[in-house]
């Protein structure tokens, strides 16, 4: 039989490990200061880019789609290629997905800087830069299933499986979740409201991690932890029991996310029972790998490549042991909204993406450039490090969790709140300074990894296109033995596409259906009424502040959340609200019943210098508010997108809207004034000052034989 020569494309490669190095030092010193501003606000320079509630969303976007998306993108174009044994399909396509990807990622973090956001957390990139991605997406799935059909491997090894199943699930999940209404160039309103957005979003936000943070890495995991131990993978049965398994049940888990919420009660209990399922798919991975080193437990000591891979290995099995434990309704009431979630988010995120990323760095680095790592000492190093900052920064937030948890819930012996909010606030504060420190060790390790790499690369000598050979496909002599199922399936990797689709398919069109076509599902509250055109505007400023990353609008029936805000939440208050704003954490108070709370220039005074307020708040200050305009040309804009989706405006009203607006904000100007406040109608102050007095008033003001469901 013929040999055939041909050459592997490194170049791509080398540029997708740039980038990951490049965004992960980006990604952890946003994180670094969003931590920081936490408790010391002035570090917001009271300057609108760098409040919490913008840099939130920048850190996550930079950490999750930057530093693990070229992660991800590295390890593929590298493994996919010597698993194949052929060239990638298309350089040039090769190179749009590269330099696609980072002006996404450039654009993304210019525009959620500026406050143009969805509001729906990593799901925030305007409509734009969702059709950018989607774009850019398929062409990387072209390029890697042309890859695959020009194999000359018949056999598709289990990490491409992985492969496939992470290329149609994200593009499922991101195309669903996406579909908003423009209204201007940066501007949309998602086509989903309330319950069913809230569904819908967290249907794809658990699914964002489960298949962008954890089954691209577990085929990296298959590939590149065999490679750095010198072994087999343990059991390759399991493998792809693991990859059936859990691309199945992962994708039924995310109304865990809303347990106890407005949500319907099947919904999130469908959620539960899938989610305490996902234990055994993911702890037979888990296993998988680390049986794996079976026989090589003595290098461990030696090479950090494999100290860096049984950590993320660990990290992984503590993750997915603690999330189904979080989606148990007697856990979950104690860990949502609270610090708790944050610790398991970063157990995964430092430990497992973190972690695995570096050892492939550190192993592809210097296969890549013909030569050995530049120290091992520094590797080491940064491991011991990394390791220490993953330790100070989630065991901190673990015990703010507790702490909040158990002083929300507290009451007096005569059946009084214990603590105001503000006190679980500045109760947890060292428990965040500690926090940083962890952070900053953990930015530490990475960069002496960066200078480790950099001298690395400075002695060896970079081969772009690496000689193989190997034989072409032979064609498939029929046989009439017993085959396994799988055995057929992984020589078919069309088959297979079509086959992951089904699967995870399944699990979201179940919990749609009902929600989306049974109206009790969603029932309507008869006192809830669109939001005014001033309010309109004032709830598009408190999506682009980002207020929902510290603030929810959902009370839970519980005892505490009653007894703090009121009357816990129904589903009919939200039917207008596009995007849902429930938010998942609590770093301030809940906001369901802000509605008439308290007076307008409460909030004016707040939203200037919240300390005056709220002495001892690390709310930071909002100036730009008091001196920007909202643009009243878009009103009829927005009227017409809200008719559009469903919202009950009355016809021809979008012409007569800024009449309203005007009139509802001299009635604020005035309110203000007499309290000796002057104040111009289209402040934008104004415009959140109205949306903030509004929002869950109906059903307080609503006569309790009004809140039927009609």
């Amino acid at each position: 039989m013929q040999i055939e020569k041909f050459y592997y494309d490194n170049k791509t490669v080398k540029w997708f490990a740039y980038a990951t190095i490049f965004w992960s030092i980006v990604g952890m010193l946003a994180g670094l200061w969003a931590a920081v501003s936490i408790y010391y606000p002035a570090l917001n320079l009271n300057f609108a880019p760098t409040t919490f509630g913008r840099m939130r969303p920048v850190h996550t976007n930079a950490v999750i789609f930057a530093f693990v998306g070229n992660g991800i993108f590295m390890g593929v174009y590298y493994s996919l290629q010597r698993l194949c044994k052929a060239r990638m399909f298309s350089d040039l396509l090769s190179k749009i997905h590269f330099w696609g990807w980072q002006l996404i990622i450039v654009a993304g973090a210019l525009t959620l800087w500026a406050g143009y956001t969805t509001g729906k957390e990593y799901a925030e990139l305007e409509w734009p830069l969702d059709i950018a991605i989607t774009l850019v997406w398929v062409a990387f799935g072209v390029n890697m299933f042309g890859t695959i059909v020009k194999r000359r491997e018949r056999h598709l090894y289990v990490a491409i499986w992985f492969y496939i199943g992470t290329w149609i699930t994200v593009a499922m999940l991101h195309i669903v979740n996406s579909f908003e209404l423009p209204i201007s160039f940066l501007k949309s309103y998602s086509w989903y409201a309330g319950v069913q957005d809230a569904l819908v979003q967290w249907w794809y936000g658990h699914n964002a991690v489960a298949f962008f943070l954890t089954t691209p890495y577990l085929g990296l995991m298959y590939y590149f932890l065999p490679k750095a131990a010198n072994r087999p993978v343990y059991s390759y049965r399991l493998s792809i029991i693991h990859f059936w398994s859990l691309i199945f049940i992962y994708i039924w888990a995310g109304p865990h996310h809303l347990l106890y919420t407005a949500l319907p009660d099947w919904a999130q209990s469908l959620g539960t029972v899938f989610s305490v399922m996902l234990i055994a798919p993911s702890w037979g991975g888990m296993m998988n790998g680390l049986f794996t080193l079976r026989g090589a437990w003595d290098k461990v000591k030696e090479e950090p490549v494999l100290k860096f891979l049984v950590v993320a290995l660990t990290c992984y099995g503590m993750a997915t042991f603690e999330g189904p434990m979080l989606s148990i309704k007697s856990v979950n009431a104690i860990s949502h909204f609270t610090d708790w979630t944050i610790a398991h988010v970063h157990v995964g995120a430092l430990g497992w993406n973190g972690f695995l990323t570096f050892a492939v760095l550190y192993w592809l680095i210097p296969k890549m450039w013909k030569t050995d790592l530049y120290s091992k000492k520094l590797a080491n190093t940064h491991f011991w490090i990394g390791t220490i900052g993953i330790v100070l920064y989630t065991v901190p937030m673990y015990w703010a969790g507790f702490t909040q948890s158990l002083m929300w819930k507290s009451f007096t012996e005569d059946g009084l709140l214990k603590f105001r909010f503000l006190e679980t606030v500045t109760h947890i504060m060292p428990l965040y300074i500690t926090r940083s420190i962890g952070g900053a060790l953990y930015l530490s390790g990475a960069v002496v990894m960066v200078y480790n790499l950099y001298k690395t690369i400075a002695k060896g000598s970079f081969v772009a296109d690496e000689a193989a050979e190997a034989a072409p496909l032979a064609k498939e002599v029929v046989t009439h033995g017993k085959q396994h199922w799988h055995s057929v399936i992984e020589k078919r990797p069309f088959q297979m596409l079509i086959l992951s689709f089904v699967v995870v398919a399944i699990g979201g069109i179940i919990e749609f259906m009902p929600t989306f076509l049974v109206k009790s599902n969603i029932p309507t509250i008869a006192s809830v009424k669109p939001y005014t055109p001033l309010e309109l505007h004032g709830r598009d400023i408190y999506i682009r502040e980002g207020c929902y990353n510290c603030h929810s609008q959902m009370i839970r029936p519980f005892r505490d959340e009653v007894a703090r805000y009121g009357e816990y939440s129904k589903a009919g208050e939200f039917v207008y609200d596009h995007p849902f704003q429930w938010g998942s954490k609590r770093t301030g108070p809940d906001l369901a019943r802000i509605g008439g709370k308290y007076p307008d220039s409460w909030h004016y005074n707040h939203m200037f210098d919240p300390q005056t307020m709220s002495p001892g708040s690390i709310m930071p200050r909002y100036g730009w508010l008091f001196e920007d305009q909202i643009d009243t040309t878009k009103t009829p804009k927005m009227i017409r997108a809200m008719q559009t989706l469903g919202v009950p405006y009355e016809k021809g009203y979008d012409a007569t809207a800024n009449a309203d607006l005007m009139n509802q904000a001299k009635g604020i100007k005035e309110s203000l004034k007499s309290d000796k406040i002057k104040v111009q109608s289209t402040d934008e102050i104004v415009a959140l000052i109205a949306y903030l007095q509004r929002v869950g008033k109906d059903i307080k003001d609503a006569p309790k034989n009004q809140t039927a469901v009609r």
